[in-house]
Formats: C-alpha cells, sequence, structure tokens
C-alpha cells in the first residue's frame, strides 16, 4: 500500500494530476480470479484420496488399500460421461468416489486416534477437508454457515456471480477498485473475501483511499458508483454517493459527471489483461490482498510514465 501510495504522491507532485481531482473518486468491484482448475466433484474427490493417501504415508499409517487405480479410472469415467452428457452414469462415478473418499477418511481418522493424540491433530486439516468435500459432493446447496470449498489448496476462494452470459461463475476473490474521476488514476485496491454485497464494502474502499492520499492532504468527498452500491449513505457520513438510480435528484452538472462512471471498467479491463489481475498466484488471503495493490501499483507506474512522457 506504500508503493501505490508513493505512485499518487509522484503524480500530484510532478502536476500530472490536480489535487482536486482526487477528491472525486469512482468505485467498482470485479473478480480476481484464483490460479485453480475448474472445481468439479469428480476431481476434488481424487485430490481428497490422493490427499489422504499422502498423509498416512508420512505419519506410518498402513492402509488397507488406496484405490488408486480404481480412483484414477472414476476420475476418467466421469469426464467422459459428463462429456457425453450421460448424467445417471456420471453420478454412479462419484457416488463411488465419495465412497472411496469416505472410507480412507475413516480409517485413516480410526488408525490415527489410536496411534496418539498428537497424531491426530497433525491430520486435522486433512481430514476436515476430505470430509467437506464427502459431504457436498452429496448436497445440491452449501449447508448454512459452511461455504463449499473449491480447491484443496486455496479454501479461501469463494464462487461469485456477476451475471454475466459467459462466465456466470467465477472463482477467486471479490476486489473493490478506486479510482479518479478525470486521470483515471487508482487511488485504491482492496480484496473482500466471503462474497460481501458491494455496497458493504464500500466504507472499507473509501478508507483505504483516504489513508493513501493522506500526504497530499486529500480526502474522496463523492463517489460515482453503480446500482450495486445503492443505499449505503448512511455508513458513509460526510461522502455524496452518486448512482443512476437517483438520477432525476441530481443537478445538470453531477449527471454530466456521472457519465465518466464507465471510465473505470476499460482500467478493470488493462488491470487483468495487462497487469495480471487476471490470474493469482499468491498463497491465501493475504496473497490476494497483496496481488490486488501490486496490480493496481503496476497499473500506476506505467500511468505514470505515459504522463511523464506526454508531458
Amino acid at each position: 500500500e506504500e508503493l501505490l501510495a508513493q505512485t499518487i504522491n509522484v503524480a500530484v507532485d510532478l502536476k500530472l494530476i490536480k489535487p482536486q481531482d482526487l477528491s472525486r473518486v469512482i468505485v467498482d468491484s470485479t473478480v480476481q480470479h484464483k490460479a485453480i482448475a475448474h472445481p468439479t466433484d469428480s476431481r476434488l474427490l481424487e485430490t481428497a484420496r490422493t490427499k489422504l493417501v499422502e498423509a498416512a504415508k508420512e505419519v506410518g499409517i498402513d492402509l488397507k488399500q488406496t484405490f488408486a487405480k480404481e480412483g484414477k479410472s472414476l476420475i476418467r469415467k466421469a469426464g467422459r460421461y459428463a462429456h457425453a452428457r450421460q448424467f445417471k452414469r456420471m453420478r454412479r462415478a462419484i457416488k463411488r468416489q465419495r465412497t472411496i473418499v469416505g472410507r480412507l477418511q475413516r480409517e485413516v481418522d480410526r488408525k490415527a486416534s489410536a496411534i496418539g493424540a498428537a497424531v491426530r491433530e497433525a491430520l486435522g486439516e486433512t481430514l476436515d477437508k476430505a470430509a467437506r468435500i464427502v459431504a457436498q459432493s452429496g448436497q445440491r446447496k452449501a449447508a448454512d454457515g459452511q461455504p463449499k470449498l473449491y480447491a484443496w489448496h486455496a479454501p479461501e476462494v469463494n464462487c461469485i456471480s456477476k451475471g454475466k452470459a459467459r462466465t456466470p461463475y467465477e472463482f477467486g476473490v471479490k476486489v473493490g477498485i478506486a479510482s479518479t474521476l478525470n486521470g483515471n488514476l487508482i487511488v485504491g485496491a482492496k480484496a473482500f473475501h466471503g462474497n460481501p454485497y458491494d455496497g458493504h464494502t464500500l466504507y472499507e474502499q473509501l478508507e483505504q483511499t483516504s489513508i493513501l492520499m493522506q500526504d497530499s492532504r486529500s480526502k474522496p468527498t463523492t463517489a460515482f458508483v453503480d446500482l450495486g452500491y445503492r443505499g449505503v449513505d448512511a455508513d458513509n457520513p460526510g461522502v455524496a454517493i452518486r448512482h443512476r438510480g437517483r438520477f432525476k435528484t441530481l443537478n445538470a452538472q453531477e449527471r454530466k459527471l456521472l457519465k465518466r462512471r464507465q471510465a473505470i471498467e476499460p482500467i478493470i479491463g488493462h488491470l487483468k489483461a495487462d497487469h495480471r489481475m487476471d490470474r493469482c498466484h499468491l498463497k491465501g488471503e493475504q496473497g490476494d490482498r497483496l496481488h490486488a495493490v501490486l496490480c493496481a501499483a503496476g497499473y500506476n507506474i506505467r500511468w505514470l510514465l505515459r504522463m511523464i512522457a506526454k508531458k
């Protein structure tokens, strides 16, 4: 964040952007994809089987059967049946995979408890993940209070639906982006885990933006947003929130400025296409937060080089 703040300071010091332009910001959200394979039940169950066998081997547990040959055969069958749209046969293969993983999980749990509490505790995370995958693969919807597991190595991944026809579901984390209304300089980037409602992220996003701009003695006073940020005026005192839902109450100048809100869409496109926000390879929730800020800093550095050359 300090790196991102310095790019804003340089832009102001070199008079590439006016300090008063920092008070009007556009805020929008996007999905930062995680570097995971597409989460199918068959793939997750085979991963769980492999990880259980590896974990048991590491602590010296002898299993009756590892189901290695049958496991590989079942994942191939499930993929072929799905491709051929033979869903009854696909579900039968997945049911057998679920039986195998459940049997291995119970056997490892039983033998680890017999060895000692320390071994059981060491295998706790692996056993819990396997149990979650077995449970979720047998039900259509996620259990209340228990989000689905979409990747073994990245349990923080959320399934986010943005209403797009081409990509109805995206797997990653929601990221809020704030840019100046004039100049297209990014003044905030923050990852929000748990797939919160867009409006509930606005306070934290504006708070981060205020901190990043404090060296230039500026803070956002007007935020131009889309309809996903409606109804949060009380949570953001001191900031005028403008969106097309209250178009009739806006004056002529505010209506003109509101037309600039769409300028953040190509900024998000460039962040993904040119600055690596399309896929996050960093580990965990902290990795998601680091990646979002560093992509924004990379965008600003290129922006500075272009504006200096232009000047």
